[in-house]
């Protein structure tokens, strides 16, 4: 339908509720989360029992404030950790696949760049336990074979950082290969032609060109890795992160300090959002 051309009342009318009750939907719970989150009572649901600040500043009695609960603050440390790390790894393999499916001709891409998409469409549980399996066979054959300790592929946070990145490295690499799609080579060639090296080639033309995707890349990496759960609770081991220890807290009998490390991280998400979008224009 033409844009500028009137739709009937109905359609419009049935437009506009859809787009409310979206935004209800997706918008109302967090909102209930935030509220609770000053809520005085011991349990994070309603009804509402008064205004407090305990669940961010409380240290004693039978209140724990977010600030002073030493396991809550450690695993958010934790998940921050794992989400670096995984952020480096996912932004630095995914720009060399990208190079390597976009600059190269070699037999079997086609069947490489199918293969590497598989990790999208496997359940993160599945893949959990894929890679948990998988490295316990690695490790015991070591152990049993040359008395190897390879304690990295135990459960533990190298092998959380290991399942998570191999998944999260495929979006980063079709993040990064769709801009460097749309690069005009001919601004290499030209600065080849300026008597130029291939590596300043890289630095001064064509890293510039991909810096706004491998941004784009490095926040959603960090954002997928911190509020990973499925895949990580599979590998995780006595280093509980973020995710991790709020499920086994819900499980125990929640209480509002969930509700603040919640209003937390979204204050904190939508702080970067905004970041990424006021930079934007510069990256352009």
């Amino acid at each position: 339908m033409i844009p500028s051309l009137p739709r009937p009342l109905a359609q419009r009318l049935g437009l506009n509720a859809f787009v409310l009750l979206f935004f209800v939907f997706l918008f109302v719970p967090l909102l209930v989360v935030a509220v609770f989150a000053f809520n005085n009572a011991n349990y994070p649901t309603p009804p509402w029992m008064g205004f407090t600040l305990d669940w961010f500043t409380a240290q004693s009695g039978s209140r724990t404030g977010l600030l002073h609960d030493g396991p809550l603050l450690a695993s958010l440390g934790t998940s921050a950790w794992v989400a670096l790390w995984v952020t480096l790894l996912s932004v630095g393999v995914g720009t060399c696949n990208a190079f390597l499916l976009e600059r190269f001709e070699f037999p079997g891409k086609g069947l490489i760049a199918l293969l590497s998409m598989l990790p999208l469409v496997i359940p993160g549980v599945i893949l959990g336990i894929s890679i948990l399996a998988l490295a316990s066979r690695v490790a015991n054959f070591a152990d049993e074979m040359w008395g190897l300790q390879l304690d990295f592929l135990r459960p533990g946070l190298p092998l959380v950082i290991l399942g998570q990145f191999c998944y999260i490295v495929t979006i980063a690499t079709l993040t990064i290969s769709a801009s460097l799609r749309r690069f005009d080579r001919t601004l290499e060639d030209a600065a080849y032609n300026l008597g130029a090296s291939r590596i300043a080639v890289l630095w001064t033309v064509t890293l510039p060109y991909l810096r706004p995707s491998m941004v784009g890349a490095a926040a959603m990496a960090f954002l997928m890795s911190f509020e990973n759960f499925n895949t990580t609770l599979m590998l995780v081991g006595s280093e509980p992160p973020l995710t991790v220890l709020m499920y086994s807290r819900m499980r125990e009998g929640a209480t509002p300090v969930l509700n603040a490390i919640s209003l937390f991280l979204m204050l904190a998400s939508a702080l970067l959002a905004l970041l990424l979008l006021w930079r934007k224009p510069k990256a352009d």
